[in-house]
């Protein structure tokens, strides 16, 4: 069984940073697209950032220039870096990637979620 569990969301002022990590686990042959996607209250979940299994990175236009995602293969992990917060990027955060793993074959995970909150 594959499973994604999230860390590192938290209360940050606006302006500040905050640095999230998502950690795959189970029985996993092969990690593609790994991903962020959050939902504000009354909101729709949307994506943030996605960084393929060749490391080709895309963001929401929202977050561009602030936010940077990166991928540890070997530790199956996936950073979400984000500067500069607003009050706007408040949500929970998700953790989402496809994954292959034995005995299922390829499957779209998502983790728990880490709540995001930028506030004075």
């Amino acid at each position: 069984q594959v499973q994604l569990v999230e860390s590192g969301g938290g209360l940050v002022q606006p302006g500040g940073s905050l640095g999230l990590s998502c950690v795959a686990s189970g029985s996993i042959v092969s990690i593609y697209t790994m991903g962020w996607y959050r939902q504000a209250p009354g909101q729709q979940r949307e994506s943030v950032a996605t960084i393929s299994s060749g490391e080709i990175t895309k963001y929401a236009d929202s977050v561009k220039g602030r936010f940077t995602i990166a991928r540890d293969h070997a530790k199956n992990t996936v950073y979400l870096q984000m500067n500069r917060l607003k009050p706007e990027d408040t949500a929970v955060y998700y953790c989402n990637a496809d994954i292959w793993s034995y005995g299922i074959g390829v499957g779209d995970y998502w983790g728990q979620g880490t709540q995001v909150t930028v506030a004075s």
